[in-house]
């Protein structure tokens, strides 16, 4: 049998804000909750938290908010345009579960289809722009140049724990996409904030949350001294976007810190053996997608081979 819903909403449905706390309370994931929080606090902002959660119904409900959404997302690449969509679905599916909601306010607003765009990388200059800003954070700073210099995957970072690193030789373990075991290698900028970034710490998580963890975890992924929790991809994923929003293009996504860093190594003349321990892809077909040259390198090799360049 099909569900049975309500034709109207229960006449005690709450206000809007409220109705958004009450779903945010049932997220047991303080990350996840964190995430949802910024589309679901931005529409309270934008029609008032005293708002009936009614005013969503019918087509002028659904009107409205698909013109804020559009004018507040619109330009945001597809990952975060869905992101911030899906936390709006989860929270219209909750209360439609409690009766306080009856129609879909969101039908107006289609998920994106991430098309394959063969210029993710980053340009040289961008890059120095975001880890040269002296106002990131020392965590952000350390994580953000560890990617880029070990074109390492977030995941993989974000999983080290101290007693992985060789400081010294500026290098790490790390487990692979599918498992396996290889070593991520650094340049002097990273061996330079890890010291100060882990404080003499040489257990537990190497890039932790800024409080205590109010839920339990497992041992390994919280620091036993401080009780701070191991950094998560998605809150990873939020503090990137976060500090490159302002910036050209922006905001970017950490996967563009690897592809930028493999595309840079091809330029720079990295063999193909040398990119495929670098990225630590087992077939050059997965590789090939990652070390494209870039247009503006494209463009300088052209220039160099220009008989009227040469002349002159």
């Amino acid at each position: 049998m099909g569900t049975v819903r309500r034709l109207s909403p229960r006449p005690d449905a709450p206000e809007l804000g409220a109705a958004i706390e009450a779903f945010l309370a049932t997220i047991g994931n303080r990350n996840t909750a964190k995430a949802y929080a910024i589309a679901l606090r931005a529409l309270a902002r934008e029609l008032g938290a005293q708002t009936p959660l009614t005013a969503l119904e019918g087509e002028p409900g659904a009107d409205r908010l698909a013109a804020w959404f559009t004018a507040r997302w619109g330009g945001a690449a597809a990952a975060t345009f869905n992101a911030r969509r899906d936390a709006l679905g989860s929270a219209r599916d909750w209360w439609h579960d409690r009766d306080w909601l009856t129609g879909d306010p969101l039908r107006r607003i289609r998920r994106r289809a991430r098309t394959p765009d063969r210029a993710k990388a980053l340009d040289r200059a961008q890059i120095e722009a975001l880890l040269g800003r002296q106002s990131l954070a020392l965590r952000e700073r350390t994580l953000f140049r560890l990617l880029y210099e070990t074109a390492a995957r977030a995941e993989e970072v974000l999983a080290l724990d101290a007693a992985d690193l060789d400081l010294r030789n500026r290098r790490a373990k790390v487990r692979r996409k599918g498992g396996a075991v290889d070593v991520i290698v650094w340049q002097t900028p990273t061996a330079r904030l890890l010291p100060r970034l882990l404080e003499g710490r040489r257990g537990g998580p190497v890039f932790l949350t800024d409080r205590r963890a109010r839920v339990p975890l497992p041992p390994s992924d919280v620091d036993s001294d401080s009780g701070r929790a191991r950094l998560s991809y998605r809150r990873a994923a939020e503090l990137f976007e976060q500090a490159t929003a302002e910036l050209p293009g922006g905001p970017w996504t950490l996967h563009q810190l690897r592809h930028s860093a493999l595309t840079h190594a091809a330029e720079d003349g990295a063999n193909t053996s040398t990119l495929l321990a670098y990225s630590g892809h087992t077939s050059v077909a997965s590789l090939a997608r990652y070390a494209r040259v870039s247009p503006e390198a494209l463009a300088r090799w052209q220039q160099s081979r220009d008989p009227a360049a040469r002349r002159r």
